[in-house]
């Protein structure tokens, strides 16, 4: 019996807009998106007519189906300061999976290996933020198998979370840092 691999996983992103606001909605309600991300707000119609400088985000789709959504800032210009005083030429990402039918295809993977050559697509970027929450040893593993290193234990609001680093040289082997 000969073995064929599976068809590669063919994902393409997609700016975010105002038209996937009800399907950003739904997807918050989820119980898997939101036990990732329990004491967040998106603010979906206000930030989906927002395009600061410093963020983008993404739809990820398979075959024009919306699959997840991922969100990409530079964390030094985010006009919350989420991330407190961090160094320049840094990006931060969040993503996830809209429908819990999505969850253990490998689409994660794909998503997760696009943002990353998207941030490091930037010549200047050095290194991508993460902080799931603490609790979460799942997606901890999921990261740590990019070469994300765990830096540090940090509270945002009410999350705890552990915060990890990629940076350009962890891709190839290296450090990098944050500030609270």
């Amino acid at each position: 019996m000969n073995y064929a691999p599976p068809p590669a996983i063919r994902i393409n992103l997609r700016p975010a807009s105002f038209a996937d606001l009800d399907l950003l909605r739904h997807w918050d309600e989820q119980p898997h998106v939101v036990n990732s991300d329990p004491n967040d707000d998106w603010g979906w119609e206000v930030e989906l007519h927002r395009a600061p400088e410093w963020r983008e985000q993404l739809i990820a789709e398979i075959d024009g189906r919306p699959l997840g959504f991922i969100q990409i800032i530079d964390p030094a210009h985010e006009d919350s300061h989420y991330w407190g005083d961090v160094t320049a030429n840094l990006r931060a990402i969040d993503i996830w999976i809209g429908e819990k039918t999505d969850l253990g295809k490998g689409y994660g993977t794909q998503m997760m290996r696009l943002a990353l050559a998207q941030c490091f697509a930037d010549p200047q970027v050095t290194a991508i933020l993460i902080d799931p929450l603490a609790s979460n040893t799942r997606v901890h593993r999921f990261y740590e198998r990019f070469g994300f290193k765990f830096i540090e234990y940090r509270r945002f609001g009410d999350d705890e979370c552990f915060v990890y680093c990629l940076s350009r040289a962890d891709w190839h082997g290296g450090r990098c840092r944050t500030g609270g």
